[in-house]
């Protein structure tokens, strides 16, 4: 036995650095938190801590499949690696004959955030001028609306949570997704009395740490942070000298606000007037103020506005200046990678189409605005993703990966459902079984994972399958006769951030800007460096993916924008699809641990709608919309407001009692300005459904 140092692969802004026991060259045993990491400090989510018995599942894929029946039928045949790849290959050249390269789509997401073994496919599909992808299925509308603010994706570092007076969680349950927010978070308090506040649309793990808990309705984020920053202007809490120095239009923006009262807002979010108003004072009598603004909140078709509008308070308040004050969201930009032999940008046709990623089900059965005026999708190379499982308009979806005349390969871990869907099913290694290059999303890492134990069977990783159909289908660069230890030796090299021989003894690397970079005080990333609350939708994102008339209705200061799915589109209920705390996405579904803690799909439902519906407590419901219907078991729930239910996912479809998952009841009409799914944004009608004999 011998202990090796990892980084955690998952979707989590964590990036836990890990150490992993390994018991012999195929086997681990535990896996704790590396304790001298500066940001993981020892602690990881229980998920990470029982991986054992993910690695090691029974069920994992370890030959390549060929299959045998109808799709969808679940019926594969072994085969060999040569006959999957030349039949993988001989699929995509044909396709390409008939349509053109546009019709492959390489499609894929963060089931790994190595950079190597998750975004290797993008080299070639820019070497084969294959359909570009449009990534809008987690971040998109997050990111618009922080950088229609600041400019640039960073903030202030999240170690500072440690100095903070007041720490303000808004839009992320990071008990059960990010603990270590929750760790540095009750870190403050312990140390120096630091009060928490969780703004939420329900009592989760998080809410129950907090000092002040502000429950609201789903989608209106952007009231609320509005009437704070009108108690802020109106009670003498904004700093004048740090809006005039630092930002675009303050006085414009108080003239805006005098409106967006905490009665105004109240109104439309819930939270009571006399809690915004001590909201408000409590952010405002205290400058170290740590704004830590999650993803959830902006999963609505407003959730860039209602992003921007949060994030302006700690500009209203001058917090930035402190330390331990100011916002923060993610830190992607600080790494100022050069991606060039990753991503194979070097050959990159600007000219080839991007197809969004949201709207798979839309580009799979033809609709003409989803295909951009290209030729339909014939061929699909899926790695690091569910689509079946995780993508919104799921019944759509269903119907485009049915389709007779769409090859699809899928290089996975598990039979899951969009495997079940392919033609070709390929064995996928796992974060252990091989080498990979990581940064913190929500912190300031960058980290070296190496292979600690070998593959089971005949599983490969991303990178040698995407070298392998590279050589069949003649696609050219130099990253595909390289191993991925020579690109993240040459990435590295290239981004100014030394050798790998230097990051593996060095385990990670700190990249952390200095106190003024990251708060700005030097200005902020727009051209003028300030920051803006006159926010410039238009600029936001590769245009075309949104009508250009609804982008120019968004509102140009921080507002409440009203375009939520009403109770005409589906019911008297608003439906949010929130994260479950043993699961990951779909990652983690498949393991008996995280099956029994999460035990069944289950529906919140607050006790007065369930009494007026005749709800039992465990009893049986369906939810409705115009795109499908789900079964599922309630739970009352006092912790969350009446007209809103929760269902924590994402289980697998097979889980429910119609094998049809919570996503059959989610939209994936693009949301401005640039696209992305509204999953916590869904109007649904509930029922009770009678018991059968």
């Amino acid at each position: 036995m011998s202990w090796h140092h990892s980084v955690c692969p998952h979707d989590c802004p964590s990036t836990c650095a890990l150490e992993v026991e390994r018991l012999d060259a195929a086997h681990i045993g535990r896996v704790r938190g590396a304790a001298d990491n500066t940001y993981t400090r020892g602690v990881i989510c229980s998920k990470v801590a029982r991986y054992a018995e993910r690695i090691h599942h029974p069920e994992r894929l370890r030959h390549p499949l060929k299959r045998s029946g109808p799709k969808g039928s679940g019926a594969f045949q072994r085969i060999g690696w040569e006959e999957a790849l030349d039949t993988v290959a001989a699929a995509f050249l044909a396709a390409e004959r008939r349509h053109g390269s546009e019709t492959v789509w390489p499609y894929f997401y963060a089931g790994t955030m190595g950079l190597v073994m998750r975004d290797g496919i993008n080299r070639l599909r820019h070497a084969k001028r294959y359909s570009g992808q449009h990534a809008t299925i987690c971040t998109a509308l997050a990111w618009s609306g922080w950088l229609a603010g600041a400019g640039k994706l960073a903030g202030v570092d999240p170690r500072e949570m440690a100095e903070a007076d007041v720490i303000v969680i808004w839009g992320t349950n990071a008990a059960s997704t990010q603990v270590n927010v929750m760790s540095h978070a009750l870190a403050a308090r312990r140390a120096r009395g630091a009060r928490i506040v969780v703004i939420d649309v329900y009592a989760n793990a998080t809410a129950k740490q907090a000092d002040l808990f502000a429950c609201v309705r789903p989608g209106t984020d952007g009231a609320l942070a509005c009437a704070i920053m009108h108690v802020l202007f109106r009670d003498g809490l904004a700093d004048h000298d740090y809006l005039a120095r630092y930002t675009d239009c303050p006085q414009a923006l108080e003239t805006h606000l005098a409106s967006r009262t905490p009665a105004w807002a109240s109104a439309i979010c819930g939270v009571p007037a006399e809690q915004i108003e001590a909201l408000a004072r409590l952010i405002g009598t205290h400058p170290r103020t740590y704004i830590r603004l999650g993803y959830g909140f902006a999963r609505q078709r407003n959730g860039a506005v209602n992003m921007h509008a949060a994030a302006s308070i700690a500009a209203v308040m001058g917090a930035w200046q402190h330390r331990g004050g100011g916002a923060f969201h993610n830190n992607g930009a600080i790494y100022h990678w050069d991606r060039t032999l990753i991503d194979g940008l070097d050959v990159r046709d600007p000219g080839v189409r991007l197809l969004d990623q949201s709207r798979i089900g839309a580009v799979l059965t033809g609709e003409p605005f989803a295909l951009r005026g290209g030729p339909p999708v014939t061929a699909l190379l899926v790695q690091n993703t569910n689509p079946m499982s995780v993508a919104p308009d799921l019944n759509t979806v269903r119907q485009g990966f049915a389709r007779e005349d769409l090859f699809t390969c899928v290089h996975e871990q598990f039979m899951t459902e969009t495997a079940a869907m392919a033609d070709i099913v390929l064995p996928a290694t796992m974060f252990l079984e091989h080498d990979d290059l990581y940064q913190g999303g929500g912190h300031q890492h960058i980290l070296f994972g190496p292979k600690v134990i070998e593959p089971p069977g005949e599983c490969r990783s991303n990178h040698e399958v995407i070298c392998a159909l590279a050589e069949r289908l003649g696609a050219e660069h130099r990253g595909f006769a390289m191993s991925p230890r020579e690109i993240i030796d040459q990435t590295l090299r290239a981004s100014g951030w030394g050798d790998l021989e230097a990051l593996e003894q060095a385990r990670w690397l700190d990249a952390q800007p200095d106190f003024r970079t990251a708060h700005f005080l030097d200005g902020f990333g727009h051209a003028d460096g300030r920051w803006h609350f006159a926010a410039d939708w238009a600029a936001a994102g590769p245009g075309g993916f949104v009508a250009a008339e609804t982008v120019a209705s968004m509102p140009r200061l921080p507002d409440h924008w009203d375009v939520l799915e009403t109770p005409a589109d589906g019911g008297g209920f608003r439906l949010v699809t929130a994260p479950a705390r043993h699961f990951l996405n779909s990652s983690f579904n498949e393991t008996p641990s995280s099956q029994r803690r999460e035990r069944r799909p289950t529906l919140l439902v607050h006790p007065d709608d369930a009494a007026a519906l005749g709800i039992d407590d465990g009893g049986a419901v369906e939810v409705r919309n115009a795109r499908g219907a789900v079964h599922l078991h309630a739970e009352h729930f006092g912790g969350l407001q009446r007209g809103v239910v929760i269902a924590e996912s994402l289980w697998p479809n097979a889980a429910f009692p119609d094998g049809l998952g919570i996503n059959a009841l989610t939209g994936a009409d693009p949301a401005a300005p640039a696209g992305g799914a509204a999953f916590h944004d869904t109007r649904v009608a509930v029922s009770r459904v009678a018991a059968t004999s």
